[in-house]
């Protein structure tokens, strides 16, 4: 599948993932692939960690107004939403400016938004839904919460369609819930690392994201993965010997002790990587593991490259059935 064809799968991609897994750099590197095919790209944070900023080699944080991050073939753009900025935006654009401004001068913005449980939520991908609709950008990415709160900021709406049986509220939350049911609007795409412990929860989030909420999972992209590197199985001294270079027995050791840690740590991401496949019938869009402190424009750039060549190698009608119907029984499963 060429990159812009899958970018264009949906209007609205929310990344999510657990904390620590690079999910906010996976949301920047997929902006960058997608800018890089032409398209234009907002990125939506949500949370005010500054991560993209520094990923596009810019200080300071993003705040309500778009920053233009990148410009080229296709742009990319970010700004941060927050439920105060949601509330007053919509509260301005259905006659109500006055009163906003009575809101923040009386200091009860807060308790207003947090009036009705998961209403923060709607605000924001109220928010969302809007920008969807007026055609932001081609590519909308939401850098999600960590997986914990991304489930209840997703089955936000579908509480308060429950709840709520008339008024602008129910409005509201019908339609955040038609925007993230429809795939050709919106889908999630969930971050995880080569390990056990990650690789349990997206396993976990992805079956309850789409039974609970209905949303529809698009690749998993797996994060910091050490490629197959042949030359780790030669002795260091060996290989050092045939180089010209003589090694003394210190370093020697550390260079085989390090070796050995590479094969071990390279043996456990592919049991991971083989049981996530088991478990979680998804393709897989593996990116590289950096040995960087912070991930600024160059290392960005890497990630692009490896999010392009995996989609390159999936397939041009991507699947649409339930995780169900194709997850393969765990170990110890009837």
């Amino acid at each position: 599948m060429d990159v812009a064809s899958f970018c264009r799968q949906s209007r609205v991609l929310v990344v999510a993932g657990k904390g620590g897994v690079g999910k906010t750099t996976v949301t920047a590197a997929l902006a960058r692939m997608a800018a890089h095919a032409g398209l234009s790209v907002l990125i939506v944070e949500l949370e005010g960690k500054g991560g993209v900023m520094a990923a596009f080699g810019r200080k300071g944080s993003l705040d309500y107004e778009e920053t233009l991050l990148h410009d080229g073939a296709g742009e990319v753009r970010a700004r941060r939403i927050t439920p105060d900025d949601a509330l007053l935006e919509y509260l301005a654009d259905h006659g109500m400016k006055r009163i906003s401004k009575r809101l923040v001068s009386s200091g009860a913005l807060d308790v207003v938004a947090t009036a009705i449980p998961g209403i923060r939520d709607i605000l924001v991908l109220g928010k969302v839904k809007s920008l969807e609709r007026g055609e932001a950008a081609d590519l909308i990415l939401v850098d999600a919460p960590a997986t914990g709160h991304a489930m209840t900021f997703l089955s936000s709406a579908r509480g308060l369609l429950d709840a709520a049986r008339a008024g602008p509220v129910r409005v509201q939350a019908a339609d955040v819930v038609e925007l993230l049911t429809d795939p050709a609007r919106s889908q999630v795409a969930l971050v995880t690392l080569p390990e056990e412990m990650p690789v349990n929860e997206v396993v976990e989030a992805a079956f309850t994201l789409e039974d609970r909420i209905g949303v529809t999972l698009g690749p998993v992209v797996v994060n910091g993965c050490l490629p197959d590197e042949p030359a780790l199985d030669r002795d260091p001294a060996e290989a050092a010997a045939e180089a010209g270079v003589d090694l003394d027995p210190a370093t020697s050791q550390g260079l085989a002790a390090a070796a050995s840690f590479q094969r071990h740590r390279f043996a456990l991401q592919e049991e991971q990587l083989r049981r996530l496949a088991e478990e979680l019938p998804l393709p897989q869009l593996r990116t590289r593991f950096l040995h960087d402190a912070a991930v600024g424009p160059e290392q960005l750039e890497l990630l692009a490259e490896d999010l392009a060549t995996a989609v390159a190698a999936l397939p041009d009608e991507p699947r649409r059935t339930s995780l169900h119907d194709e997850r393969r029984p765990a170990v110890g499963e009837p």
